[in-house]
């Protein structure tokens, strides 16, 4: 959702969701069929549930929030933000395989129906799918038959009157959408898709449903709607905020008389709920969002990539290696990692595993032409990723990338090899010619001055100059082409041109670091000091927006920054202070991102504020403190550090924590609180299951068991703790006695193993591995079938009985040098 929202926003939302229960609202086209299945309901029937809300409802109320959410993917696809959309669709479908137990998400909707279960993710991998290929009516089509899918499910669940109920409370979070986009300063979207919302409900069942309620609250919802959309017409956010908290609190005291009582509680939960991820949306609508600073992170690997490929050419493989290593070790821990992975699992796939554990493989084989392959894919994987997180930044993201290639040409030719550094450029000239990440074409509509400026004047000249060293025409050239970039980038928004700048000055802080490395310490000085006055002199803003985003984050990037240029001229690893730096860099770029540095009018803490005081003074805060002490302090918690985040600092951790809070509340509520899904730490709606399962990793994509020697927690009995990080043992090197037990925990990051080298262990002693293995291979092997795994909290336990000197490592975090020691003394 973003500025450019206007009608088409309103039809999207008013194409999915399935509240019109008799057939699309004229002039919209889109609407789902979803609720037709159901007449309005007869309260006294005898199939209205019992007096009380049961397990089955707390699992409609799952399903009800993804049904609220559906309508957010299809505003961003009618805004023609389709990877931003796909993304959306990426994160519910995500949610929903995560979403373990019973009666969690997924296995209840498989156990209610296998025809359904497999619609609904049909449905939506079709939608995604669509989405990506730019394709919005299709994914739209395909987000209604998913809508349908649940609704179905919910009426099998809980009956017709409990759906139709629930179906009410959906059209309520769609109302609360229009104080989203009015909070974020869209007034002009808010009124259209309010105007959609009323037209909708004056076709749908649930107008009826609310009638027979009470005349009282088919006025208030109706009345409310109709006054926000005239305030938003009006540009009057506060009414609009005011309008729909009555327009909503009306579908909540008629869910009071339609059902019973626990019911109507759960299905206001269900709208808190929405509402949470509806805020977590609008927080990022008065700037760029956090899709741009996962990207930037990314565009900085592809840069840092090159570094490694060039260390290796130059005959210095040790040092290839570790920098291809500290960008694994990054993103290991990064919060780019989940992002990638939610947007594109191939193209996660293709960055992380086929192509950056390919290129260290390659780099420690003295593979030639594997080092180029893996440098290929690993590109490849990381464009389609910065494309589907970035959106619209994208082409602005690939110019940063651009320059830093340049700054590369450039060092070649200085060091004399003149063809390497006109390969590069032919390179670049390709990748411009193909339009990657939308490149050539964006450019040449900005300005076809500018383009023509770069293309033609320079970039097209440019290899030759480099060939024949003319050394006049090669700084004319790439100055040219450079300054023509910085033109094109200040174009954009403070932080998109923020993140392209943070990707040249990563790039050429890892310049300054590889040349170091290879002992031309003076021209690494002066390409670290030029990097330093880039930055003093503006960079297209991103100065000004760090600082002003954090002061303190202001003062770790300069002097991280200042620390390259010291170490080109000290004793101290140049390249080991790049690396650090391009960490800051990163960072940065989140804080000015997450600041609202985009000058942006977003003002969401107001949302969660008034969900803290509804339910303060609503009917479920009872049910809720009756039904399970604990889930009631847990939700009010994570409902406060959410309000507290939305007022400075990142709203991810926060937001995630009120979900599952809320989810927890459902089954609270239902008084079947033992039954409700484990809360986790992660992301997604499931945690972790039973038997030493986890939330899902690298082969074994969430089907996965620790073993016989995998327990829970860490045994009182164990002598020595190694902590399993995202990336590293802590400590890497550890001295026992023979006798002593260790017990490796999950201390942070994905699902870890703990693996014996097969001739890294004393002769005599016996194999040991998490997963209980006897040899190396039958470890490696049990891994890809999910054996193995030592997920969040839980430890792997070993006795030590042969003195000497045992290798280990984590199979899945090898390639970024995840290994230990242990040294047993008798």
């Amino acid at each position: 959702m973003i500025q450019a929202a206007g009608v088409a926003l309103g039809a999207g939302l008013a194409g999915c969701g399935g509240e019109s229960g008799t057939g699309a609202a004229e002039g919209t086209g889109d609407e789902t069929s979803e609720s037709t299945a159901t007449e309005t309901p007869d309260p006294t029937a005898t199939e209205t549930p019992a007096a009380e809300a049961s397990v089955d409802t707390a699992l409609a109320a799952q399903w009800n929030v993804m049904r609220a959410r559906l309508h957010d993917a299809v505003a961003l696809g009618r805004t023609d933000h389709a990877a931003t959309a796909a993304t959306l669709v990426g994160d519910v479908f995500a949610r929903f395989e995560n979403a373990g137990g019973e009666y969690g998400a997924h296995e209840g909707l498989e156990s209610t129906s296998e025809e359904a279960y497999e619609a609904f993710e049909g449905s939506l991998g079709d939608a995604r799918s669509a989405f990506e290929a730019d394709s919005s009516d299709d994914a739209i089509g395909a987000l209604d038959a998913a809508g349908d899918e649940l609704l179905s499910a919910q009426q099998d669940r809980t009956g017709d009157a409990v759906a139709e109920a629930f179906s009410l409370f959906v059209f309520a979070s769609r109302v609360r959408n229009v104080d989203a986009l009015a909070s974020a300063g869209l007034t002009d979207a808010a009124a259209t898709v309010g105007q959609a919302a009323l037209a909708d409900f004056e076709q749908a069942a649930v107008h009826d449903t609310i009638e027979s309620a009470g005349e009282e609250y088919y006025e208030a919802f109706e009345g409310g709607l109709e006054d926000a959309i005239s305030a938003a017409q009006e540009g009057d956010t506060d009414a609009v905020h005011e309008a729909t908290l009555s327009a909503s609190q009306g579908v909540v005291d008629a869910a009071y008389e339609l059902v019973p009582d626990g019911v109507a509680g759960v299905g206001h939960l269900s709208l808190m709920g929405a509402v949470g991820f509806d805020t977590e949306m609008a927080a990022g609508l008065g700037g760029p969002g956090l899709g741009l600073a996962h990207a930037a992170g990314l565009n900085g690997y592809r840069a840092r990539v090159r570094d490694a490929a060039w260390l290796y050419e130059a005959g210095d493989p040790e040092a290839a290696t570790t920098a291809a290593q500290s960008i694994f070790q990054h993103f290991e821990g990064a919060r780019a990692h989940e992002a990638l992975e939610a947007a594109s699992e191939e193209a996660y796939e293709q960055f992380e595993h086929e192509g950056l554990e390919s290129l260290i493989e390659a780099i420690e084989n003295g593979d030639d032409a594997g080092v180029a392959d893996a440098v290929a894919t690993t590109h490849d994987g990381l464009t389609a990723g910065i494309e589907s997180l970035a959106g619209g930044a994208a082409p602005v993201l690939e110019s940063g990338f651009f320059r830093a290639r340049l700054g590369d040409a450039r060092e070649h030719y200085n060091r004399g090899d003149g063809e390497a550094a006109a390969t590069i450029a032919e390179n670049l000239f390709a990748r411009f010619e193909e339009n990657e990440a939308d490149f050539h074409e964006s450019l040449e509509e900005e300005s076809e001055d500018l383009y023509h400026t770069f293309e033609e004047e320079h970039l097209t000249a440019l290899p030759d100059a480099l060939r024949g060293g003319d050394d006049e025409a090669v700084d004319t050239h790439l100055t040219g082409a450079t300054d023509a970039l910085i033109q094109f980038e200040a174009s954009a928004s403070t932080p998109v041109a923020s993140a392209a700048a943070a990707t040249y000055m990563t790039g050429r802080a890892g310049d300054a670091g590889a040349l170091a490395t290879l002992g031309a310490t003076d021209r690494a000085e002066t390409v670290a000091t030029a990097a330093f006055e880039y930055f003093e002199a503006g960079a297209n803003g991103f100065h000004e927006a760090v600082e002003e985003a954090s002061e303190e984050r202001y003062h770790s990037f300069e002097e991280a920054l200042g620390a390259v240029r010291s170490a080109t001229t000290s004793d101290a690893d140049a390249y080991d202070a790049a690396t650090t730096f391009a960490d800051e860099a990163t960072a940065a770029i989140y804080a000015v991102v997450e600041s609202g540095g985009s000058g942006g009018e977003a003002n969401v803490g107001p949302l969660m504020s008034d969900v803290f005081a509804t339910f303060e003074n609503a009917r479920v805060h009872e049910a809720l403190e009756a039904g399970d002490g604990e889930a009631y302090e847990t939700f009010e918690t994570a409902l406060s550090d959410y309000i507290g985040a939305l007022e400075g600092g990142s709203v991810d951790a926060p937001a995630e924590r009120f979900a599952q809070a809320t989810r927890t509340a459902f089954f609270a509520v239902s008084g079947a609180a033992e039954d409700a899904p484990e809360m986790s730490g992660g992301h997604g709606e499931g945690g972790r299951g039973e038997g030493g399962r986890g939330e899902g990793g690298h082969g074994g994509g969430g089907d996965f068991e620790g073993g016989p020697n995998v327990v829970e927690g860490v045994p009182d009995d164990a002598d020595h703790v190694v902590d399993m990080t995202a990336v590293a043992f802590e400590p890497a090197e550890l001295t026992v006695s023979v006798g002593d037990t260790v017990a490796w925990q999950h201390a942070g990051g994905e699902p870890h193993s703990v693996t014996a080298y097969a001739d890294g262990i004393p002769e005599g002693a016996n194999y040991w591995a998490s997963g209980d293995f006897d040899a190396e291979e039958a470890a490696r092997e049990g891994w890809e079938n999910g054996r193995g795994y030592v997920a969040s909290g839980h430890s792997y336990v070993h006795t030590f009985e042969t003195a000497g000197e045992h290798g280990y490592f984590c199979i899945p975090h090898e390639a970024a040098g995840m290994e230990g020691t242990v040294v047993v003394e008798e």
